[in-house]
């Protein structure tokens, strides 16, 4: 048996999972994350039937965080502040095992040196990559100050990975990043695809109590839910919101908040569009109506990102079993499960034309819309149950891996 300390900081639903299932295997599971955060996230309280060892802990985050999340200055102390608390946790606990992703660079810094000196083993989870991310940012903004800032990143993850038994990579894609970029021997890299919660999210009909409370179950519904940020393009929504403003039955309705979804919101009521609706994130039992409402389920991704994130809401969208419609570079592994699924259509993220083209031809053909969304159904319910995942996980933890 370990004790183990399961840190996401987004508190996103899949990795929940992970923590119920490993509890379940007899594990004493804390499954942390942050406070404050303004994010889809998942159920992140115990139930009833929960093996006992099984522990949430929300770790303190600044709760001012959302209004500065776009201040990098301001942001990044709160990040390192936080990085701190569950550094103190750590010490306090003292896990076998600390699993650490979806986290900024500078908040895992203390994050692993907590884990190693309490002689515990750190894995660092990597969902994307955020030195690169901020590298790339930072150098178009404030070209001299931003390269030295980027090189300090890179400097804080490659030695992060240093500090770690194995590394968990969501996609083979990551591998060759880790290698070129920070040094990383492939020997060291574990890869394990994210999941959905495919027992969490059944097939409902689209005409559910959800979408009458909001009058959509007979409206044609071009859906996206989730995070709207730095590395998407919301301009593909009002675009296709404009495109469809004097459709009658047509609505584009997003389920976000922050930057990406208050622009909208603000464009949307400046072109007079009543098609539009934007709608809070909504409570984590309440996603298998919200997604069974949409009659395509839109994903977007910028250019930039290329491999470096896998959103996994096109996961949650598999699931739906629902259409998709993806604006996002096509080498990503998401794009790449959706065409060899062939799950929904797939455009470039510059691609606005392509997009709504798209678009009006799932609104066309019914018949097209039921066979994409049977594949998604399908490879979602042959892929996704966490069992046989939680057990790769378990022997990675252990340190009886490879």
């Amino acid at each position: 048996m370990m004790k183990i300390v399961v840190h996401d900081y987004a508190g996103h639903a899949f990795p929940i999972s992970l923590s119920r299932a490993l509890a379940e295997r007899g594990h004493d599971v804390v499954h942390a994350f942050a406070s404050s955060l303004q994010t889809p996230r998942g159920e992140l309280t115990r139930r009833v039937d929960d093996p006992s060892g099984l522990q949430f802990r929300e770790i303190r985050m600044n709760p001012d965080y959302p209004k500065h999340k776009y201040s990098f200055r301001r942001r990044r102390s709160m990040e390192i502040e936080y990085g701190k608390e569950v550094a103190r946790f750590i010490d306090s606990w003292k896990p076998d095992a600390v699993l650490s992703g979806n986290t900024p660079t500078e908040t895992q810094e203390p994050i692993t040196r907590a884990t190693t000196a309490n002689n515990g083993r750190f894995y660092y989870w990597v969902q994307d990559f955020y030195s690169l991310a901020v590298d790339k940012i930072l150098k178009k903004k404030i070209p001299v100050a931003g390269s030295l800032i980027g090189s300090w990143y890179r400097h804080l993850d490659r030695r992060q990975f240093s500090r770690s038994s194995r590394i968990i990579a969501i996609t083979s894609d990551f591998t060759p990043i880790l290698s070129n970029e920070f040094g990383v021997d492939a020997d060291k890299v574990d890869v394990i695809p994210n999941w959905a919660l495919i027992d969490e999210i059944p097939l409902l009909p689209k005409d559910n109590e959800w979408a009458r409370r909001h009058q959509l179950h007979d409206q044609f519904v071009f859906l996206y839910s989730g995070t709207i940020g730095m590395k998407h393009n919301p301009a593909m929504l009002l675009e296709l919101a404009l495109r469809h403003r004097d459709s009658p039955d047509v609505k584009i309705v997003v389920v976000s908040e922050g930057i990406g979804a208050e622009w909208l919101k603000k464009e949307g009521e400046k072109a007079g569009l009543t098609n539009l609706k934007i709608l809070p994130y909504q409570p984590f039992a309440e996603l298998p109506a919200v997604l069974a409402t949409g009659d395509v389920l839109i994903g977007i991704l910028e250019k930039e990102a290329g491999t470096f994130s896998v959103p996994s809401k096109t996961l949650s969208y598999l699931c739906a079993g629902r259409p998709l419609l993806l604006a996002l570079p096509l080498e990503n592994l998401a794009a790449r499960i959706t065409a060899t699924q062939r799950a929904g259509l797939m455009v470039e993220p510059d691609d606005i034309d392509g997009f709504l083209s798209a678009a009006d031809h799932l609104l066309d053909s019914d018949h097209l819309r039921i066979e994409l969304a049977g594949n998604a159904r399908r490879y979602a319910e042959e892929t996704f149950p966490i069992h046989k995942t939680a057990a790769t996980f378990e022997q990675i933890l252990s340190g009886n891996s490879k």
